[in-house]
């Protein structure tokens, strides 16, 4: 939704550009209803880039609940192979360092898939933010200037 909000305030922009001067003011006058027609459309798409935010987070937890679950099936299977290596003292020992060393494995690779997660979902909700910011200081930026020009017209 960003190419609609970005081509959105360009269409403000030209409004902007585009209304007539009046001599010795510095202001222009515009169409209020297309300016109105615009800012409406900004409100429309900004709910979307709300709900691709909520769309990362929802994806980070899936992520997390996948990797959680990779590692409890990791360590079950660890677990039961170990005990059917039971039946003799050097297969026990050989069983239990390699079932100490698959939960350690397990236990680092469900480390990593989750930091790789809260990684990728902290970049996404970066990145989200910062579009949300710029809309937002260009439709202040937008506004204030109309109050601007409202505010020199009295």
């Amino acid at each position: 939704m960003q190419m609609t909000i970005d081509k959105t305030l360009d269409k403000m922009d030209d409004l902007l550009n585009e209304g007539v001067a009046m001599p010795l003011t510095g202001r222009r006058l515009i169409d209020v209803e297309k300016m109105q027609d615009l800012i409406d459309d900004l409100r429309m798409n900004l709910p979307q880039e709300i709900k691709d935010a909520k769309a990362v987070v929802s994806e980070r937890n899936e992520i997390l609940e996948q990797a959680e679950a990779q590692a409890e099936d990791i360590i079950q299977k660890a677990e039961a192979r170990a005990r059917q290596m039971i039946s003799e003292t050097e297969i026990f020992k050989a069983a239990k360092r390699a079932s100490n060393d698959m939960l350690t494995t397990a236990s680092q690779q469900s480390r990593e898939t989750e930091r790789l997660a809260v990684e990728f979902s902290e970049n996404a909700l970066k990145k989200a933010e910062d579009a949300l910011l710029v809309v937002f200081n260009q439709v202040k930026t937008k506004r204030l200037s109309i109050r601007g020009n409202v505010t020199k017209e009295k």
